[in-house]
């Protein structure tokens, strides 16, 4: 979800319908809002980010998984025109709606797609891509599975990535070696932090730098479903090791920095949700170093974390069910 300028939200839902809900509850469809896609597992509509620019060129960006040849699919990212009608009114168009970022290659299954979206400062567009439960595919510099990648907002590649030189999808990475980042989130110094999902356990929390490799599938701190014992990323110091991470997993999903005053103490922490774990979790940043400080027990599995444009917190549950939740302090 996401914060329009007057106010209401844009709400993604994984079977593909794109929601414009005011902060009273109601809602309604953006008819025609999103392309085909692929509905299963963990496949489907995913996130929605406006332009840093939105107020002048109204653009927004989804993420889906998108159908391939046969039984094929992969992660793509598009960009269309939202023309919104007065804020009292459901009325909405979503126009121009071209692709404009795309996983490489398509594959099997229907786990691991990631597709989180967030702009720098500078306004750069970073996607997270899963390797979609291939694992190999997170050290292969041919493909951007298991990636993070950095991208102009029309999806082509800026002149000084770190692989630009190399051409092709290779030249679209930031950083590799990810197995299923769910959060993308830029502190207030301009540094990007990730959070992914381990294995069994090992949920990680990663200070994203240019460059680096972050191990996975050679290194992690959880291990293999079924027990096959991967290495802790201290046996090779070679590979970035996440910040923190989580033993037993927390099955992150949903990530933001909180920027605003509402809740004062908590200026300038990482709030993630928490799927499995069914919470909210609170982490504590020192530079380049993070901890988990608090956790919250919310009862229900947390989807997505989103800061309100009054500084409240706002939650989506997962599930049938879900409710969108507002924060406040007591």
């Amino acid at each position: 979800m996401t914060f329009l300028p007057d106010g209401r939200l844009l709400v993604t839902e994984k079977p593909g319908r794109l929601l414009l809900v005011s902060t009273d509850g109601s809602s309604s469809v953006l008819f025609d809002a999103v392309p085909k896609l692929v509905y299963g597992g963990q496949g489907g509509l995913g996130d929605v980010v406006l332009h840093p620019d939105f107020a002048a060129n109204k653009l927004v960006y989804i993420s889906y998984a998108e159908a391939g040849e046969g039984n094929l699919a992969g992660a793509a990212v598009a960009r269309g025109r939202l023309e919104l009608g007065h804020p009292d009114s459901a009325a909405g168009e979503f126009k121009d709606l071209e692709v404009i970022w795309r996983q490489v290659p398509k594959v099997t299954g229907r786990g691991h797609y990631g597709h989180r979206i967030t702009f720098s400062p500078d306004g750069n567009l970073f996607v997270s891509s899963g390797e979609r439960q291939k694992f190999d595919p997170a050290q292969d510099m041919q493909g951007n599975l298991g990636k993070i990648l950095r991208l102009n907002d029309d999806g082509s590649v800026p002149d000084d990535n770190p692989f630009a030189d190399k051409g092709g999808v290779t030249a679209q990475v930031w950083t590799l070696g990810h197995r299923n980042p769910l959060g993308l989130a830029f502190d207030a110094g301009g540094r990007l932090w990730n959070h992914e999902m381990g294995p069994q356990h090992g949920d990680e929390l990663n200070l994203v730098i240019r460059g680096q490799n972050y191990g996975y599938p050679i290194v992690s701190n959880g291990d293999h479903y079924g027990g096959k014992v991967i290495p802790d990323h201290d046996t090779r110091p070679e590979f970035a090791a996440p910040k923190t991470y989580w033993v037993p997993s927390i099955a992150p999903a949903g990530f933001i920095i909180y920027t605003a005053d509402l809740f004062t103490d908590w200026k300038g922490n990482g709030l993630i949700g928490g799927l499995v774990s069914q919470s909210l979790i609170r982490v504590e940043f020192d530079g380049d170093k993070a901890r988990e400080a608090e956790r919250y027990a919310m009862g229900k599995r947390i989807r997505e974390v989103e800061q309100g444009p009054d500084g409240a917190i706002w939650l989506l549950e997962d599930e049938k069910g879900g409710r969108l939740l507002k924060l406040t302090p007591r």
